[in-house]
């Protein structure tokens, strides 16, 4: 069975659009409101890092595991995973544009006394010389996935996959320490004061959860279009569906025991990052991040009719990818911008970005490669897998 093939120049055009009317409306905005703007830039690009870095970690996992069902659909994680150059590149543009306000001293906390350790760890230059050290490493792994995936394609056999494993193992270890240290770095540092020994585990949750919905949107786009028809099944939208239920809990998990473990100490440098964010105009949005993001893909996944129903499954991904912007959102602006939410123009064309930009970025990616793994041994026993 030959897969059909992608007709989406006029979707590419489209998104390429979109992208560059966002981006030319967040220029204007880099002079009239600069903070906002590097605010939505910053989310854009951790998101987008995010996303790729999801896609090589989702192989990974998949390699490692010796998982055979994926391999029908495997190309839409690697074309996620080959975003990581330019939006790494994006990420690492936005950090050195405000590299200062991760200083220690730019807060106006003085001498670090005790803390001198985290006041070295600060320092601008140390700080971006590691953001730059973390995206490199991401793009070799992402590439070297990609490229053994692409040789098997013309050459075939079991040799090329076991390679990947070999190569997934490693990944998995650094992932887990570049990631965490990355998560502190971008994100934590905003408020320098703040403290949470599970912050990494968090945004693994996360970047999962939202990267599942986006392999979940396109795959159900793809096999609607063609290119997937007959290599993406029900059966796989249904385990997809089940990862994508238990994520969600596994984030809401995490979430829920940060903010226990916070609220039972009650240490001032603890509670300062939740009283600003579940107080006031942001309780709201607190509320409305934990609906997003578990209690709507909870109730709604449960059934099993659910998973295996491409609109419902297309409705909770996107629930779950705004769901995920939103828990961005509460990280950055509270700490950047102020007490009071805000929501206008600079923001819509942050989203305009986000989506225009990683739309047309997997397109091409996707377009440029046979779109189903032929040469791998495993492929028949995807295209039969019953769950």
């Amino acid at each position: 069975m030959a897969p059909a093939p992608l007709s989406s120049s006029n979707a590419s055009r489209k998104l390429a659009l979109l992208a560059v009317i966002s981006a030319i409306a967040l220029a204007v905005g880099a002079v009239v409101a600069p903070e906002r703007t590097w605010s939505n830039l910053l989310i854009v690009g951790f998101y987008l890092v995010t996303l790729g870095l999801g896609g090589a970690l989702f192989m990974a996992l998949a390699y490692i595991s010796n998982a055979s069902w994926n391999v029908g659909f495997r190309r839409i994680p690697e074309a996620m995973a080959v975003l990581l150059a330019p939006a790494g590149l994006g990420l690492l543009t936005v950090l050195a544009w405000r590299r200062e306000h991760y200083g220690w001293h730019w807060h106006g906390e003085g001498d670090a006394g005790t803390f001198w350790f985290k006041e070295l760890w600060a320092t601008p230059s140390f700080w971006m010389l590691r953001a730059v050290v973390y995206v490199v490493v991401w793009v070799l792994f992402a590439r070297a996935f990609v490229g053994l995936s692409r040789r098997q394609d013309k050459t075939g056999g079991v040799g090329l996959s076991i390679m990947s494993k070999r190569l997934a193992a490693i990944f998995l270890v650094v992932y887990a320490v570049t990631f965490s240290l990355a998560s502190f770095d971008w994100l934590s540092l905003l408020e320098p004061m703040w403290f949470s020994t599970i912050w990494g585990v968090y945004h693994f949750a996360g970047m999962l959860q939202a990267s599942l919905a986006v392999i979940i949107v396109l795959a159900i786009f793809l096999r609607n279009r063609g290119p997937l028809r007959g290599f993406f099944t029900d059966e796989h939208l249904h385990d997809l569906g089940k990862m994508l239920l238990g994520f969600s809990c596994f984030w809401m998990y995490i979430w829920f025991s940060q903010y226990m473990l916070i609220w039972y100490t009650n240490m001032p440098e603890e509670t300062s990052y939740y009283i600003t964010r579940t107080q006031g105009p942001w309780g709201p949005l607190m509320v409305v991040n934990l609906v997003l993001n578990w209690i709507a893909p909870f109730f709604i996944l449960l059934p099993k009719p659910s998973k295996r129903s491409e609109s419902v499954m297309m409705k909770v991904a996107w629930v779950v990818l705004v769901g995920r912007w939103v828990d961005l959102y509460l990280m950055v602006f509270p700490s950047t911008i102020g007490k009071t939410p805000v929501f206008g123009i600079w923001e819509l064309a942050g989203v305009g970005l986000l989506i225009g930009a990683f739309g047309w970025l997997f397109f091409r990616s996707f377009a440029k490669a046979p779109q189903v793994p032929s040469g791998d041994p495993l492929l028949g026993e995807s295209l039969h897998y019953h769950c």
